[in-house]
């Protein structure tokens, strides 16, 4: 009955297909960005959801990320997949709106034609004249394609190119090395005499080559194969589907369980320590918990909870995959779908949060891994820090002050209370979840580094992370140590207390930008500095806090942020100052607490 079921399913596919509707997405896509003056990498990345590194590692003809020059184009690689039922292939970016934002200027400027003003009214409920100032997240969806194999086997990997005046077939195909007989294949109603529209040309890998069409990953048969199917033949069909099946059903099986097995190559059993944690850190005891087919999720439960991963149900975007809400076995979930290639997030989340549980850390409910890398985690009601930094209601002081040592806390734990240290890579304000009652918890550990403290660095060319939350000894030599984190921590801190992003334009340019660490570095350093830091608050906060408290968060976040990894102090010795800062309204004397906090005083030593 099951392997009835899936030749009908199958069959319908095909059907489907034959009416030009999409069945299935591929991995991977190439959005061809036009680099306008006053774009530069940064704000690429940012728009799309997509690390630098990311980006630079399909763009070769670009040595590092201040190369990037007006009048290019930069290649960022998307996952293409079937939206709204079937009805065409593409991606949903996420954007986060600003004071001044149309859609005519987040299409044509910020996304460089690559979807359009009409698309963009499509999939938001906000009309043209009507778009919030700041801080919503608009679906921004641009379309894309897998290939066909009725034209071409040798061609796997397309570009969405969006046509510019004074182009041509010719001039395209030229630049990509292709024949323009094979571009007008491929983009048969493709009329471009206004100098716009889209192209969808083959493109090149990391490695530099066109890859060949992948069947499995194709969006269906075309369109005189699928002619050829009758009811004649559906028993030959079912006869071919019982072999494919079982083969499936084994590839399938055996990759899960290579995947799980590569959860615990670091030598730790199948069995994973499970903490009850309080709220400061303290380890009340373990238990075990496996990970097997109790927190294993089928396909088939999460589309369902999803309406087939609905851009309704899509919560968020992050650099490894979109997020959808979900209700699952009477609980609110989180569903954070993954590319294949993007295994190593997956199994780094996998690893970490199997690992370890604290109150701080966002929990991890299950997997799936079919078809794509699912992670099921708990919903957090109320958004991420960025969104509440930039757009939402203003966080009062207390509240700020109490989410920042939450965070700390979540960190504390993974360098200090696990063994051995995990590292996060990617603090930033998206990454920390603020739940309904204000409390935060760290999340999105796809980047996460297991590590014995003071062993490790990487190779040059394999940073992660996010541009202004790197410290200089990572960015420069690839150094990894907890102090990366601890940098990163501090750069939030001055987000919490200014809701300026970690990079800040300058009169108004993204090509004229300075680090917040630098901003708050040149206030901090002068004395009498009152009257300089005034003017960095979050303006939104009014006269509502206590500036002694303002200048002693400040403080802590530039001995974060400190040049030197050694004179940074380490997260227990954070949680201990802000758990002093949010306890307390009485004046805080920073010599006597260093005196009383040798972990504090420490600086200079480090962990």
């Amino acid at each position: 009955m099951k392997l009835l079921l899936i030749g009908i399913l199958l069959i319908g596919i095909f059907s489907s297909a034959a009416d030009g509707r999409c069945s299935r997405g591929c991995d991977l896509a190439l959005a061809s960005y036009y680099v306008w003056q006053g774009s530069n990498l940064t704000f690429i990345s940012t728009v799309t959801q997509i690390p630098i590194p990311t980006i630079l590692s399909y763009n070769p003809q670009i040595p590092n990320q201040d190369s990037v020059q007006a009048g290019g184009r930069v290649n960022v690689p998307f996952a293409c997949d079937c939206l709204e039922g079937g009805e065409f292939l593409g991606h949903v970016f996420s954007y986060t709106t600003s004071p001044g934002n149309t859609y005519d200027t987040i299409a044509a400027t910020y996304y460089s034609n690559l979807t359009t003003v009409d698309w963009l009214q499509k999939f938001n409920t906000y009309p043209a004249w009507n778009i919030p100032d700041t801080g919503v997240v608009l679906n921004v969806t641009v379309n894309c394609s897998c290939g066909d194999k009725d034209i071409s086997m040798d061609y796997g990997l397309f570009v969405t190119y969006p046509f510019r005046a004074g182009e041509s077939f010719d001039t395209v195909a030229a630049a990509s090395n292709l024949s323009a007989d094979l571009l007008r294949m491929y983009n048969p109603t493709a009329n471009f005499s206004s100098g716009s529209g889209l192209l969808y040309i083959p493109g090149k890998d990391r490695n530099g080559i066109f890859p060949s069409l992948n069947i499995s990953k194709d969006s269906g048969l075309s369109s005189g194969a699928i002619a050829g199917i009758s009811v004649a033949g559906i028993a030959g069909v079912l006869l071919c589907l019982g072999c494919l099946y079982v083969g499936l059903r084994r590839k399938k099986n055996a990759e899960k369980t290579r995947l799980l097995a590569t959860v615990h190559e670091d030598g730790t059993s199948v069995k994973a320590a499970d903490s009850t944690s309080t709220r400061d850190g303290a380890s009340t005891g373990f238990t075990g918990i496996t990970v097997d087919k109790s927190v294993e999720f089928s396909y088939e439960e999460l589309a369902t909870a999803t309406d087939d991963f609905s851009i309704a149900n899509k919560i968020g975007q992050g650099g490894f995959g979109a997020v959808y809400y979900a209700e699952l076995r009477g609980e609110k979930a989180a569903i954070k779908k993954m590319d294949m290639q993007a295994s190593k997030e997956f199994l780094a989340e996998l690893k970490v949060l199997t690992h370890v549980h604290h109150l701080n850390l966002v929990r991890l409910i299950g997997y799936c891994v079919e078809g794509s890398l699912f992670l099921v985690y708990e919903y957090i009601e109320n958004g991420n820090l960025s969104q509440h930094l930039r757009g939402r209601e203003p966080l009062q002081w207390a509240t700020r002050v109490q989410i920042a040592l939450d965070s700390a806390r979540g960190l504390e734990y993974i360098h200090e209370h696990t063994v051995p240290v995990y590292i996060h890579r990617d603090i930033k304000p998206a990454n920390i979840l603020i739940d309904k009652n204000f409390h935060a918890k760290v999340a999105d550990f796809g980047l996460t580094k297991l590590t014995e403290v003071g062993s490790s660095s990487l190779p040059t060319g394999k940073l992660v992370g996010t541009f202004g939350y790197m410290p200089p000894e990572y960015a420069q030599y690839g150094d990894v140590s907890p102090k990366i984190d601890v940098y990163a921590f501090g750069v939030v801190l001055y987000e919490l207390i200014s809701a300026k992003e970690a990079i800040v334009k300058t009169n108004g340019s993204s090509a004229d930008s300075k680090g917040l660490v630098s901003l708050f570095e040149e206030v901090l350093s002068k004395p009498g500095q009152t009257e300089d830091l005034t003017s960095l608050i979050d303006s939104r906060l009014g006269d509502d806090y206590p500036l002694d408290s303002v200048q002693k968060l400040a403080q802590l976040a530039r001995a974060c942020t400190h040049e030197n990894p050694q004179l940074r102090p380490s997260m227990r010795s954070i949680v201990v100052a802000l758990m002093t800062l949010s306890s307390t309204t009485e004046d805080w004397d920073v010599g006597s607490f260093y005196a009383n906090h040798p972990g504090l005083l420490n600086l200079m030593s480090g962990r």
